[in-house]
């Protein structure tokens, strides 16, 4: 079986890469055409995400949501020995630094503070890296293959774009491809707004790099560090890649795509709580329509709320993806990779924290909450193959999940030129390569969702949401014992009916549905 890296961001750990330009032709070199497996990163400008001393660590302090509380809070931080890195006072959010180790317990006392906590385990910028191995790259002949099998008026690696018709998208860009007036922000390792495929569609002016907590707009800073911090770029394909005769189609090839960078500058490149507090309110700030999520919130894959620390965690993201609905932007997140029930009565988390020495610990979910999927008014998805049913890998869990969209499964095979059951879409560095995940599935709903934004332009988050399910198709739980990878041993149980269940929740966005 490929590797599912405990990180559920990540969707397979070698994806399967091919390099062409709008010709078709490789670019000179395999170390161009190659991005490696590491996922993540942030951008360009790293001096305030590492320029902190290593003993110092990051906080999140929740005060009462006015200036007058949250200017009281923070000259307490600064008397207690720390530092402000940014202040949300629409919020009540601070992202805070301190050396002192009993900062969180001494700044809960203080008047107006309502959660503090850690928002890591380790220093600031002392996390571990990892090598997680190199890119595979297609032949020339294997890409040949899939453009030679292309239909007039495709584009050139559509062949292999199984899951555009899976859900209507082929048949929705000739009716209608998305308005220019709509952006999906890409919240992720950075994005390639070079990349031929994207750049007609980039949206820089709503773009920046949240790896510090706080934004930074500098021109191209929204950019991955390198082609190793692919998964963001990928993501940024399959919403929005442009129809223009170069390599691959978005599911809104119309819209416009930004890139919101919350991962750190390493190779682990973790998405840390007060990176995320940022992009939600910078997106919301920045008037773009629908987020993207394909991620949790590192350090804890489940955040308790019986830990003071993870609950400050939960309340700080929580308000800032809640002040981006207020604002209407749609937040859409990814189920999780790990074949979680998210509806059972517990959970064996064996990788939590990442940032430091991970611990087994059997969690609640229903306590503990995978961040941002399960917080109120984001739409959670699962992944499906090409087959329509669950991928092996898919989180799920009844009343959780609130939709499904193809994210790829290996063991279901496509009849298509590579017979590559994953996804196929964007990479660094003008590549092309195939990943597999709920990480993929989210982007596919939020493309729909785009579109289904593109069509109704004064539509709410919430009635957005109504519209993705009301619009699904649902293939109802399987009448056999659940065998995602097909060794013989039931992987999952699927709860609920044909509307509604805890696979696919109501069902696959269906993007032509969206544009009639």
């Amino acid at each position: 079986m490929a590797h599912l890296p405990s990180r559920r961001r990540l969707a397979l750990a070698v994806p399967v890469a091919l390099s062409l330009t709008a010709s078709l032709g490789f670019l000179p070199t395999a170390a161009q055409a190659a991005p490696g497996a590491g996922a993540g990163a942030s951008a360009v400008s790293t001096s305030t995400a590492r320029g902190a001393d290593a003993a110092t660590y990051a906080y999140l302090v929740n005060t009462r949501p006015d200036v007058k509380t949250v200017t009281s809070v923070k000259k307490a931080i600064h008397a207690a020995g720390g530092s402000v890195v940014a202040a949300y006072e629409k919020i009540g959010v601070i992202v805070a630094r301190s050396a002192d180790p009993d900062f969180a317990r001494g700044i809960r006392t203080v008047r107006g503070v309502q959660s503090a906590g850690a928002s890591r385990t380790s220093p600031v910028a002392a996390a571990a890296t990892t090598d997680e191995g190199a890119a595979q790259v297609l032949s020339r002949a294997e890409a040949a293959k899939i453009a030679g099998a292309s239909a007039s008026g495709q584009e050139p690696l559509e062949a292999d774009q199984w899951d555009l018709r899976a859900i209507g998208a082929d048949r929705a860009a000739r009716i209608d491809p998305g308005s220019k007036k709509v952006t999906v922000a890409v919240i992720d390792t950075g994005v390639d707004d070079t990349h031929p495929d994207l750049a007609p569609n980039f949206s820089a002016s709503q773009s920046a790099n949240c790896a510090s907590g706080k934004a930074d707009t500098t021109y191209g800073s929204w950019r991955p560090v390198d082609a190793d911090h692919y998964h963001g770029t990928h993501v940024a394909g399959e919403i929005a890649a442009a129809r223009n005769g170069v390599g691959v189609a978005g599911v809104a090839p119309g819209v416009k795509v930004a890139s919101i960078t919350v991962a750190q500058p390493d190779a682990d490149s973790l998405f840390f709580p007060e990176s995320v507090v940022c992009a939600f309110v910078f997106a919301a700030d920045h008037g773009v329509e629908v987020t993207n999520n394909s991620y949790y919130v590192d350090p804890w894959m489940y955040n308790c709320m019986d830990d003071p620390d993870q609950r400050a965690i939960v309340d700080s993201v929580n308000r800032a993806q809640l002040y981006a609905q207020r604002k209407g932007t749609l937040n859409v997140a990814s189920a999780g990779n790990s074949n979680h029930d998210l509806d059972a009565d517990a959970i064996l988390d064996t990788s939590s924290p990442d940032d430091s020495t991970p611990l087994n610990r059997t969690i609640d979910p229903h306590e503990c909450f995978d961040l941002p999927t399960q917080l109120p008014g984001v739409v959670t998805v699962s992944a499906t193959g090409v087959n329509g049913t669950k991928s092996y890998y898919s989180s799920y869990g009844a009343g959780v999940v609130d939709v499904a969209g193809p994210g790829g499964d290996r063991y279901q095979i496509p009849d298509t030129p590579s017979q590559n059951g994953r996804i196929l879409s964007t990479l660094p560095n003008n590549a092309y390569g195939f990943l597999q995940g709920t990480s993929m599935a989210a982007p596919h709903v939020g493309g729909v969702a785009a579109l289904l934004k593109s069509t109704h332009p004064h539509a709410s988050p919430a009635r957005l949401q109504q519209l993705l399910k009301a619009q699904a198709d649902n293939p109802g739980c399987p009448t056999d014992p659940y065998d995602g990878d097909g060794d013989g041993v039931v992987d999952a149980t699927c709860v609920g009916g044909k509307r509604v269940n805890g696979f696919y929740g109501s069902g696959v966005v269906n993007a032509l549905r969206a544009v009639k």
